[in-house]
């Protein structure tokens, strides 16, 4: 079965046997749901979930979580439509061809194998535009607007230190029992109960996933509450005290928060220590092509610069001279020190096949065709450098994931949302 990346709501018109159903199950703000959706994105989910070998809830249950997923969905969206965000033919089309290259097939190959398990095409393309608006929606109303201080960076990695260090992660699965804001009294005691029946199935050893799957309102309950691997950094603010203190396979005593009371299990947990860097000395000279300049003149031009180095030119002084890469001419095509990751796949390919003093066939990346020249490979101890790096990230991916799920929770309060039997 195909994996298929980054789906993470594919809708899907295969319903085989009967004719798509138009009643509407719930209206959110001006647009309605209808059934046929919630019943293709149910079947969606189940498939998913069968494919991982994770256990299927109920049907009702089942119903109430995606059509939760949905109704979040479609908030998103509509949100997005009021702040002008789209995504044209041109960026879909070319987020379908990478899912297709993944997947090691052309588009027309990928396309042809959707259509055989009765997946709709032109309902999986819109499935990724949508996904591709709410990431776009995220992005600018969220992640963009989070702001790391060194102030922070230093905090963190004084605390990693007087908790033990950072390299330990932590494979969390977590229940969410929501609790909205200005509760009531009688709203108070419906989500105490809710917690006490969940805490009562877990003590009579009923699966935790199966649970959350069941009956957590946190945004990856039909994923089993699966937070999946985190560093000390990268958890939530309110489990950084809690989880290095659980055994494996312990729950957590109830957290709450602004979204409500929390359980989170330790399933598992590993060290991991990573400081040394490979890196790579080197020049190049690039030669772009455009209306004027085709491949072959391109190749042919690279080609008899290589001739020169060959005949003892200076790399450099041609580098000056000839490279379409203005940052690097006038270093004489000089990269300097380059880590891992930093250029793109095809070039750092080329550069980890030279020795110290070799230099590359001609070669043609998308930026345009490559000369380069290693001059010298180390091993690098970059410890200061990771530990700050990583502390930016670290400290910048939890403060995301707190704004957004505040950021989702008001979208959600401010709905209007109105069920109609499902």
């Amino acid at each position: 079965m195909i994996k298929y990346c980054i789906i993470a709501a594919l809708l899907v018109t295969g319903y085989v046997g009967a004719e798509p159903l138009d009643r509407i199950v719930a209206v959110v703000n001006n647009e309605v749901l209808l059934e046929s959706e919630l019943i293709e994105m149910e079947r969606t989910v189940r498939q998913q979930l069968r494919q991982r070998k994770a256990a299927v809830p109920p049907e009702d249950i089942l119903r109430k979580q995606v059509m939760e997923r949905l109704i979040i969905q479609r908030i998103q969206m509509q949100e997005a439509d009021k702040v002008g965000i789209h995504v044209g033919d041109d960026a879909l089309n070319a987020s379908l061809r990478q899912i297709a290259q993944n997947n090691n097939m052309t588009l027309r190959e990928f396309r042809d194998v959707l259509e055989a398990d009765n997946y709709d095409f032109v309902e999986f393309r819109d499935s990724i535009r949508e996904e591709m608006i709410i990431t776009r929606l995220r992005k600018r109303l969220v992640e963009d607007r989070v702001v790391v201080s060194d102030r922070e960076i230093d905090n963190f990695l004084a605390n990693q230190v007087a908790q033990g260090g950072t390299e330990i992660s932590y494979h969390l699965l977590h229940i969410l029992i929501s609790v909205p804001e200005a509760a009531t009294p009688e709203e108070v005691q419906a989500s105490q109960e809710k917690l006490n029946n969940i805490q009562s199935l877990l003590d009579e050893g009923a699966n935790f996933s199966e649970v959350a799957a069941g009956y957590s309102d946190g945004q990856n309950a039909l994923e089993g509450g699966d937070l999946g691997w985190r560093k000390q950094g990268e958890l939530p603010s309110l489990f950084s005290q809690v989880v290095p203190g659980l055994s494996i396979g312990q729950v957590s005593e109830p957290l709450r928060s602004g979204s409500g009371l929390h359980l989170v299990k330790l399933e598992n947990k590993k060290s991991e220590e990573t400081h040394m860097v490979k890196q790579t000395l080197a020049s190049h000279i690039l030669i772009k092509t455009n209306e004027l300049i085709t491949d072959n003149d391109a190749q042919n031009r690279l080609n008899i610069l290589r001739e020169r180095v060959m005949n003892s030119e200076d790399f450099a002084d041609l580098a000056r001279a000839h490279s379409d890469d203005t940052g690097s001419a006038i270093e004489g095509g000089s990269l300097g020190w380059t880590s891992p990751g930093v250029m793109v796949p095809e070039f750092e390919e080329k550069m980890n096949e030279l020795a110290d003093g070799d230099m590359s066939e001609v070669f043609k990346s998308r930026f345009g065709w490559h000369l380069i020249k290693v001059y010298q490979h180390r091993e690098e101890n970059m410890a200061e450098e990771f530990k700050q790096n990583k502390a930016r990230f670290l400290v910048r991916k939890r403060k995301i994931e707190e704004d957004l799920e505040g950021w989702l929770r008001q979208l959600r309060d401010e709905a209007y949302v109105e069920y109609r039997d499902f």
